[in-house]
């Protein structure tokens, strides 16, 4: 009887410590609830917001209506409104937690999203965001944020891939000074880097900046030198830098302005084209999320504009992905209950109240699940009215693509396409996704453009500052060879044969380029260039002008253009062709020099028949036998009698020591029957090595 008493007892007390969800204990639902809670965090009274909350909701609906997911199963959804503030953003992602949801759908903005995804990582529940677009989210320190839209870093090499297709080099970013502004921004550099490119300069302002700041701002980016202005802010106070830049007269010829997809996702918010508006975007090349148009998109839209009341003009692709968010969770929680999964929270003993707190921290439970969900969220795949999501190894969906829009008139139209797949092009990503990939710059292609100020010629991209210092160019100051270069009392303070050719290569530019001339050197002594090739690298000098060699050591830290004048061994000839004669040999001296040269040669014979026509009978005879001696030795010198005899005596004597030597070297190597002889032993054959043959060649 006790042991059925105490059976009994245990039955009763399990269940009841089962529901319990005091102290320690975990507060597990059967492994299929009847409802299931999700959380909604954004502002909804914002661009975004009005598109995201009916999509959202009609999201719900249509998963509450199909039997095929979480069947018997409703869910619900509780929205937060975070009012575009970080420290209520985050005050609401706690009182959501405490409904213990198994997902949140949110928020928007980039800067709520940093700080909730520590909430979220602590309590393990994953965070599906459809609209937070930093590249930063994506880092490893927050494994339970996921984005089911595309990250910018996808738009800002799309916005580099069009800075090169254009030609230009430099960008001035306009940009929000938060985390969704600096966060696009970074990575647009390092895309704008990897193309030759770069940023001239960030002109960042704070969120909700006012008017006049815009505009100094502005006043201040408009002095400098490049007109090519990337704007990244967001899509409610977006419309003011445009009002301003119009006030100014930057929107017209000349200027470029490339805008992210806030632009189009406010216009696309717009049932109707606002004349007021679109006059301040005339030219503006902007971004916008490329969603495939298919049979659910348009279902969709078309039931939302039926939805629409009179604080919903229309709907941007922030809604296409949001709606998406909801069927993600829910296919996501289907598989994982089929799975096995049960939806269980237990209390985080690391979080707790003291001292007197009223922030009631010990009511946030964690989703015991949330690890197994969060897998089974990224391996989610299916076709939804955003296109097809599917994650990647680093959480981003697959096939990010953007459509390029030119706004002009009262609309806009679609010039081409950017997608991660082949880059630029004005065949749609989805037809591209069945050929293979092609990045190469030949296959870049987009429509032409009607730029600010309604000209169709891409405009350069950039002009010579308002506020620019002239140019600083270092001149050797040389005291010789001053025909190249030389100081000159006159305007511009040099002279010389390189002044003259960098002044007209810079005549050739079709824009002025203020330019000051300074001396290197103290005018005593010629200076050394390699110092000064230093000074320019050092930056003491924009650039040099002068006689200087290009050698390798100097290529290493300057660069040089390309050599005016070449030094080296040349021929000197004619401009014009001379006529040739059989005398042409006699044009390198005047006739005074051959005068002399013959007179030259007449003393040397006459000198050599003095000295031998006493002891020589060839330079006796009659007068006219010694003048004709005395002409030939002049040109042709002989060897006398008494010379030729000296020669004789040279040979025999030199014949006599050769003989010497032979004989010595027959008497030092001897045959083998020599040898025998002298020494009665007896040997092998060898080889004469002095031999008559080799001594009669010696004789001769």
């Amino acid at each position: 009887m006790k042991r059925t008493q105490l059976f009994l007892i245990f039955c009763v007390w399990l269940p009841m410590s089962v529901m319990g969800r005091s102290g320690n204990a975990s507060s597990v639902s059967s492994s299929k609830p009847s409802a299931l809670n999700i959380g909604a965090l954004f502002t909804l009274n914002s661009v975004i917001g009005r598109s995201a909350k009916p999509a959202i909701l009609a999201a719900i609906d249509d998963v509450n209506s199909d039997s095929s997911v979480l069947p018997e199963i409703k869910l619900n959804v509780i929205l937060r409104d975070t009012n575009c503030s970080g420290f209520l953003g985050t005050m609401e992602a706690l009182q959501l937690m405490e409904e213990d949801v198994v997902a949140a759908i949110g928020p928007q903005s980039s800067g709520i999203a940093h700080v909730i995804s520590h909430v979220v990582n602590e309590l393990h529940v994953p965070l599906l965001s459809f609209a937070a677009t930093d590249p930063t989210l994506a880092a490893l320190q927050y494994p339970y944020f996921v984005r089911t839209t595309q990250s910018d870093y996808f738009q800002m090499y799309a916005i580099a891939d069009l800075v090169e297709y254009y030609g230009w080099r430099e960008v001035v970013a306009i940009f929000v000074d938060d985390d969704y502004g600096r966060g696009g921004i970074s990575v647009l550099g390092d895309a704008l880097a990897k193309k030759r490119a770069k940023i001239s300069y960030k002109a960042a302002f704070t969120p909700h900046a006012p008017k006049s700041a815009i505009n100094d701002l502005l006043v201040g980016v408009n002095l400098m030198e490049s007109r090519v202005y990337v704007v990244h802010v967001n899509p409610d106070s977006g419309l003011t830098v445009f009002s301003v830049a119009k006030s100014l007269g930057m929107m017209s010829g000349g200027y470029v302005w490339i805008a992210t997809d806030w632009l189009p996702s406010l216009l696309d918010s717009s049932a109707t084209s606002d004349p007021d508006t679109m006059s301040l975007l005339q030219g503006v090349i902007a971004l916008r999320h490329h969603t495939p148009d298919g049979d659910l998109k348009k279902s969709l839209m078309s039931r939302l504009n039926n939805l629409k009341n009179k604080d919903i003009a229309n709907f941007n692709s922030y809604a296409l992905y949001a709606y998406d968010s909801v069927w993600l969770a829910a296919h996501a929680l289907d598989a994982y209950l089929k799975e096995g999964g049960n939806i269980s929270f237990s209390n985080d003993p690391t979080l707790h109240d003291s001292n007197g707190s009223t922030l009631r921290l010990a009511s946030l439970r964690t989703f015991d699940g949330g690890q197994q969900f969060l897998q089974t969220i990224l391996s989610m795949n299916f076709t939804g009215v955003s296109g097809q999501m599917q994650f990647d190894r680093d959480k981003n969906l697959v096939h990010p693509a953007y459509d390029v829009l030119n706004i002009g008139g009262t609309g806009f139209r679609k010039i081409g396409y950017w997608s991660n797949y082949s880059h630029l092009s004005i065949i749609s990503p989805e037809i591209l996704y069945t050929r293979p990939p092609n990045t190469s710059t030949a296959s870049q292609h987009v429509y032409s453009v009607i730029w600010p100020g309604e000209t169709a010629a891409i405009p350069r991209g950039w002009v010579f500052p308002n506020n620019g210092k002239p140019l600083r160019i270092g001149v050797p100051n040389r005291v010789s060879y001053k025909q190249f270069v030389a100081k000159d009392n006159g305007p511009p303070g040099v002279r010389g044969f390189c002044i003259d050719v960098f002044e007209a290569a810079i005549n050739l530019l079709p824009y002025p380029v203020p330019r000051s001339y300074m001396l290197y050197g103290d005018g005593k002594r010629n200076p050394v260039y390699n110092n000064l090739v230093d000074a320019v690298a050092a930056d003491k000098f924009d650039a040099a002008v002068g006689d200087m060699t290009i050698v390798t050591n100097r290529t290493k830290i300057v660069d040089f253009t390309q050599p005016y004048m070449e030094s080296g061994l040349v021929v000197v000839a004619p401009v014009k062709e001379k006529k040739s004669s059989p005398w042409a040999f006699l044009k390198p001296f005047n006739a005074l020099m051959w005068c002399v040269t013959g007179a030259f040669f007449l003393l040397v014979g006459a000198v050599v028949w003095i000295l031998e026509h006493r002891i020589n009978h060839e330079f006796r005879g009659p007068p006219s036998q010694q003048l004709i001696t005395i002409f030939c030795l002049s040109g042709f010198p002989l060897v006398t009698k008494k010379q030729r005899r000296v020669r004789e005596d040279e040979i025999k004597v030199l014949n006599q020591i050769l003989e010497i030597k032979v004989q010595f070297l027959n008497n030092v190597f001897l045959t083998p029957r020599e040898h025998s002889e002298h020494t009665g032993s007896n040997g092998a054959d060898y080889m004469v090595i002095c031999s008559t043959n080799y001594k009669f060649k010696l004789h001769c």
